[in-house]
């Protein structure tokens, strides 16, 4: 609030028992509706709707994505934005994996699951960004419209078709180090039908661009 920074902060929640609505009105009610909208949906319907449902809402030229589980800490946003006016960017996108970025409390089996994911994307796609599969990334307002339009994908490999499909239209990507720290409540989905569906949509990608 003190950044000087005209902000909204938009929450899409899709039915999650774990209070998130309850703990969004309480914080609208503090800071008024203006600053913390609070848009639901009755049920889970994918990553993808949600950012087009939560586009519709947002009045800014910038969008930054992330989760709400505090896996991505508010403190790097600022340092997005820096990066998007330092090279005017049409994503900044965080990475775990470059400089001093880091992930914390991930078991083994999950860091190279991860580490095996983007390699293997280095390697067949060449997108020219270290971390395709994190979603904390600040996207220009009508970057994102036309990626949403473009991009088929669900699941894991949504968030990496997002950045290979930026670059094949051309558009710019900036990295920033981010911290990612796992979830201290509820368990993460990353399962053997996610890998499977991801090794698919990659081989998809790699075929199609």
């Amino acid at each position: 609030r003190f950044s000087g920074i005209d902000f909204e902060i938009i929450i899409i929640d899709d039915g999650s028992p774990d209070g998130t609505q309850e703990v969004a009105q309480q914080l609208e009610k503090i800071y008024g509706s203006d600053k913390i909208l609070l848009r639901p949906r009755a049920r889970k319907l994918g990553l993808g709707t949600a950012y087009i449902h939560g586009m519709k809402y947002a009045t800014g030229n910038f969008i930054v994505i992330m989760d709400a589980d505090l896996s991505h800490h508010p403190k790097f946003i600022p340092e997005f934005i820096r990066k998007q006016k330092e090279g005017n960017f049409d994503i900044v996108s965080g990475t775990r994996y470059k400089g001093n970025g880091g992930v914390y409390g991930w078991d083994l089996k999950r860091k190279l699951i991860s580490r095996g994911a983007n390699f293997l994307t280095q390697v067949l796609l060449r997108p020219g960004a270290s971390d395709l599969t994190g979603s904390f990334r600040l996207y220009r307002k009508e970057v994102l419209q036309k990626l949403m339009e473009k991009c088929v994908s669900k699941g894991y490999v949504f968030q990496m078709e997002m950045i290979v499909r930026a670059r094949q239209l051309g558009f710019t990507i900036g990295e920033v180090p981010i911290s990612f720290v796992d979830r201290v409540y509820g368990e993460s989905k990353l399962g053997g039908n996610e890998i499977v569906s991801f090794l698919k949509g990659l081989l998809t990608l790699f075929a199609t661009t």
